[in-house]
């Protein structure tokens, strides 16, 4: 029987190409998904047409008894979940000095809170020997105006991270998270002029903007066999941004 793979915020960008390439990893995957289902189906179907396994459910990860449905649903439909990928996130900028309480909280609500249930409820239904991975972000590393609370939520993912590989002793379940850096995605490019593009693409010394397969690749090895040895890490795929 396959192997079962929840992936959150999967029907575009970084997340979309993480479900297609668990799915050719041989994964039975969960398509995960805010609002827009007829993009989470398009995976689907783009996923099924390549002869893998998909399913869309939806579930805002923010809202603890819509997660604990995704978990029974995927359960009822595949019987077992071995990996969970919680990619789901947002981004708002705003400068701390504006105290912009309900941007704070929204970003808050998804990055950390989210992620915080996520891996609650995976914690509890994973099967032995799973693989949980969570999504950081490099800009942690830039401390970049305006970031604060979207940095900060990522810090509490890192933290939450190292804190959940221990608590899982005795399972033979990993804990890891990934920490991209700029990504050429239609979140990431909206609302940047050419310049600030090209900026933010010369900071690594490979000299160009990540795209989401840089990212799906580093997922699949931690997802996969050769990643087990891996624990309460964070990876940060960046092409080498200081």
């Amino acid at each position: 029987m396959a192997k079962t793979a929840i992936v959150t915020g999967a029907s575009r960008g970084i997340g979309r190409a993480i479900a297609k390439r668990l799915a050719a990893d041989g994964f039975a995957v969960v398509i995960n998904y805010a609002g827009n289902s007829k993009a989470a189906q398009e995976v689907v179907d783009e996923i099924r047409h390549a002869d893998g396994e998909a399913v869309a459910l939806q579930a805002d990860i923010a809202n603890p008894e819509q997660v604990a449905q995704l978990f029974d649903k995927t359960i009822a439909t595949y019987g077992h979940v071995d990996v969970v990928v919680n990619n789901a996130g947002i981004m708002e900028n705003s400068p701390i000095a504006k105290g912009d309480i309900a941007s704070f909280d929204r970003v808050i609500a998804t990055n950390l809170r989210g992620n915080f249930i996520v891996f609650s409820e995976a914690a509890k239904r994973i099967a032995e020997g799973g693989r949980i991975i969570g999504f950081s972000s490099s800009v942690l590393g830039l401390n970049l105006p305006s970031y604060g609370a979207y940095i900060a939520s990522k810090a509490g993912v890192e933290g939450l991270v190292r804190v959940l590989a221990n608590e899982m002793r005795g399972r033979k379940v990993t804990v890891n998270a990934v920490a991209p850096g700029p990504v050429a995605t239609e979140l990431f490019l909206t609302g940047k002029t050419p310049e600030q593009i090209d900026h933010l693409s010369k900071l690594n010394p490979l000299e160009r903007l990540g795209q989401v397969e840089d990212i799906a690749n580093v997922v699949s090895f931690l997802a996969g066999p050769d990643g087990a040895w891996i624990n309460g890490q964070i990876l940060r795929a960046n092409g080498g941004m200081s």
